[in-house]
């Protein structure tokens, strides 16, 4: 082996072997839902108030289509979007020529797509750089309210992680240099509804969780070379809820909530640790840990809340470990925030709030509605002892972190926020359908 050629091949391996700090990665938003899996940074302290001529430091436009949060770190901003070209396969018809075939009348694209990683400079919103990670038809549509870019990446601080669904998994280095690539292979999302569960980093893990129409399957990767570590089958539907991964009991856990079970496998050989059942169907939001237990979410045909024991295995549903459980008021998008004991969720995807004891399940307020928001599909963030509650339309709430309900400021902006907040040290990023905005305090 060549010199040169050795000396690479160390330096990945040591890079690898030690990512980043425990400070790097609270300093940063380096995956969908932030630092701790919560929705909040412990580090950050965004502006209280904006608007379209108040504190914003940059907004710039996003080519294509893409509700995926962007990711921080350093000083870089890392996005996915996918472009529709006008390069078409005219074998398949038109969309508007199609039968319906599902009940939102979804049609699959004939027009190729550009699944694109964009790179922006965080002071100034400019491109660093850009990559096509692959060319391609879609095989099956996409709702109006999501697109085929909708995953968020994630980064060690060493290597950026792309997942586009069924387009492929891609690995990049902070420069742009792609690494590895993987095709998981194609599924099929009933309702054509598209895909949307992030991948999660842990350790050189890599996990992807697919729940679909077809056979549904967890699989985690070596994050190094993309190498399947293990895979297993899963009997669920449509879910799109990212996983949680917490080392408790001498095992790292993965926690994955869907309608049949919240089940926890065990990191390293994929074997299920314990089960349990309760959740509603289309399970989207993420679960969020709380000391000794994990607490999920569903709110699609029904509302349920359940706070599930970590330290348990088998099926313990039914079980007196439960912690509490709670049949109303639940969201159907939004994940939601857990602030240093306060769980804050809306109503399904309406702008209606509670606030929880997150040990006890006690409602401290609400349901309390939100006005002047409309409806939510971005999950709250959590910074500096408040809580951001951003609505479809362009309207930002910031509210006190407190048990009782104390509104701090309503904030405008003229775009239409699907995709959640991220917060990074003086700064807020706010991606809406057309651009990406970059909020700071003047």
């Amino acid at each position: 082996m060549r010199l040169d050629s050795a000396l690479i091949t160390c330096v990945c391996w040591i890079l690898f072997q030690f990512p980043a700090n425990g400070d790097d990665l609270l300093n940063n938003w380096h995956q969908w839902r932030g630092p701790e899996a919560t929705g909040v940074s412990r580090t950050a302290n965004p502006p209280l108030t904006w608007g379209e001529k108040e504190n914003i430091k940059w907004k710039v436009a996003i080519d294509g289509r893409g509700t995926s949060t962007p990711i921080i770190w350093g000083d870089q901003v890392f996005l996915l979007t996918a472009v529709k070209t006008s390069v078409k396969d005219l074998s398949i018809p038109d969309p508007i020529d199609q039968p319906k075939t599902n009940f939102f009348d979804i049609k699959r694209p004939n027009a190729k797509h550009e699944y694109v990683v964009l790179c922006l400079d965080r002071n100034t919103g400019e491109k660093i750089w850009s990559k096509v990670a692959a060319t391609k038809i879609p095989h099956e549509g996409a709702h109006n309210d999501n697109d085929f870019a909708s995953a968020s990446p994630v980064t060690d601080g060493n290597y950026l992680y792309c997942w586009f669904g069924s387009a492929g998994l891609f690995c990049f280095n902070l420069d742009g240099e792609q690494i590895w690539k993987r095709d998981l292979g194609e599924v099929r999302i009933g309702s054509s509804l598209g895909e949307g569960c992030s991948p999660v980093l842990h350790k050189g893990h890599l996990i992807v969780l697919r729940d679909h129409a077809g056979q549904s399957t967890i699989e985690v990767l070596n994050a190094k070379t993309g190498r399947t570590l293990w895979k297993q089958q899963r009997e669920e539907k449509n879910a799109w809820a990212t996983p949680l991964v917490v080392e408790r009991n001498g095992a790292t856990q993965v926690i994955t909530a869907a309608s049949n079970f919240v089940r926890s496998y065990d990191l390293d050989s994929g074997e299920i640790i314990w089960q349990c059942s309760g959740l509603t169907g289309n399970v989207i939001p993420c679960p969020v840990v709380d000391g000794d237990h994990v607490i999920c979410m569903s709110g699609y045909q029904g509302y349920s809340a359940i706070a599930l024991p970590l330290a348990e295995t088998g099926d313990i549903t039914g079980s007196e470990k439960i912690r509490w459980k709670k049949e109303r008021g639940t969201p159907y998008i939004p994940s939601p925030l857990l602030y240093e004991g306060l769980l804050f969720y809306n109503k399904s995807n309406q702008p209606i709030l509670t606030c929880l004891d997150s040990k006890t399940g006690e409602v401290l307020f609400g349901p309390e509605r939100v006005s002047p928001l409309s409806n939510i599909y971005a999950s709250p963030v959590g910074a500096g002892g408040r809580v951001y509650l951003t609505g479809r339309n362009g309207k930002t709430m910031v509210l006190e972190r407190s048990p009782k309900f104390k509104v701090l400021a309503t904030n405008q902006l003229n775009e239409r926020f699907d995709a959640s907040p991220a917060l990074a040290g003086r700064q807020l990023f706010l991606r809406g359908a057309k651009y990406l905005y970059c909020i700071e305090r003047k």
